[in-house]
């Protein structure tokens, strides 16, 4: 009998994903849609734990898997304060900061910590994260705005960006810490990112209104255009559209992917142009972050679960091949990820760090 069972936690803009491993045999995989409509009936991403919970302990009933057989609580984390890369020990004062998102975003990510504390509260057993949305790992150009005080943050899908990044540079032959790519998660919610030699130095700001539009997320706008918007809208409206009912949402009233591919394969005229806008914004910031790594870039990588749309890597390589060859990596790999590391701690191959209780980043020494 296996000495650890799993639950690897993963919830997401638009669906919950769970995993049980036996050690590093995994049991299952589930994923369950979640449309925008559906999710935006709670008033905040954390009131959304009672609904998350009981998705995941369905999930596990109909698995046949008993909650009390589970002894390690694994969460895909992101909000409290940003953290360096690698496997954390999941307290009471990192829930604490994610659910009051010091990190300055709110991303259904960090429900996976809430809700693996929250088990772990009930059932007894160990509990960690890895990789939360907000590793931090900037150069200090990337972070400077026109206003002074005011920073960009480091916020993308770190935990599949930096997965598919090192199973790439093994099929290449090298290690992740001596190259260079742009990494795309192309998802519910899309992050472009710069990684060079092991670090992602600059990228879009996913959950902050930054970059590509995506299903649920606005993307880049003009300021004075979101002046004018907020004019007639709250502020809680708009931080609601940075993650989670911006974008596809806001155009058609879902996040269905499929449900809008499949107007843009009969020739929809709003789909098609609608569609067609996103992919393109996911060009320009592919061009941006080659300028960013000086057009030194070994690959152009695409992940995450948009890319099974194949216009999409199409005209990604009509726009960007010159710069790099596109490679594609079809939906994610995080769960492997989790369990893998997390494993590599419970065999003592790897430690696990302490929350730190304090950003990478609070400012220049000028300041």
């Amino acid at each position: 009998m296996a000495e650890n069972r799993l639950l690897i936690i993963n919830p997401g803009s638009t669906s919950t994903k769970i995993s049980v491993f036996d050690d590093r045999e995994c049991l299952f995989t589930e994923s369950v849609f979640h449309d925008a409509p559906v999710l935006l009936q709670f008033p905040t991403t954390n009131d959304q734990m009672p609904y998350r919970t009981k998705v995941i302990l369905d999930i596990l009933d109909r698995h046949g898997i008993d909650v009390k057989s589970i002894n390690v609580w694994v969460g895909r984390g992101g909000c409290a304060y940003s953290q360096r890369s690698g496997v954390m020990e999941i307290d009471q004062a990192l829930v604490k900061d994610t659910a009051k998102d010091k990190g300055g975003s709110d991303h259904p990510a960090k429900l996976g910590v809430m809700l693996a504390y929250d088990f772990c509260s009930r059932y007894g057993g160990k509990m960690y994260t890895m990789n939360p949305t907000n590793v931090d790992e900037l150069c200090d150009y990337a972070r400077i705005t026109g206003i002074a005080g005011v920073y960009r943050r480091a916020q993308t899908h770190v935990l599949n960006q930096k997965a598919i990044a090192k199973i790439h540079a093994a099929k290449l032959g090298k290690d992740y810490k001596d190259c260079s790519f742009i990494v795309c998660h192309i998802d519910g919610g899309i992050t472009i990112t710069a990684h060079k030699y092991g670090k992602m130095i600059d990228s879009t700001e996913g959950a902050g209104g930054d970059g590509p539009f995506s299903p649920t997320r606005l993307g880049s706008i003009p300021v004075m255009e979101l002046a004018n918007y907020v004019d007639s809208h709250s502020p809680d409206e708009l931080r609601t559209m940075c993650s989670r009912s911006g974008g596809l949402v806001s155009h058609f009233g879902t996040s269905d992917s499929n449900a809008i591919h499949a107007l843009v394969e009969k020739g929809d005229p709003k789909a098609r142009t609608i569609w067609g806008a996103m992919v393109y914004q996911i060009c320009k910031s592919i061009g941006a972050m080659a300028a960013v790594l000086e057009g030194k870039v070994d690959t152009i990588i695409l992940t995450g679960g948009l890319v099974r749309f194949e216009d999409i890597p199409q005209t990604i390589r009509k726009h960007c091949s010159w710069i790099a060859p596109v490679e594609v990596y079809p939906g994610e790999v995080e769960q492997e990820e989790l369990a893998s590391a997390v494993m590599d701690v419970l065999e003592g191959k790897e430690k696990a760090f302490a929350y730190s209780g304090k950003p990478v980043f609070s400012g220049f020494g000028w300041e």
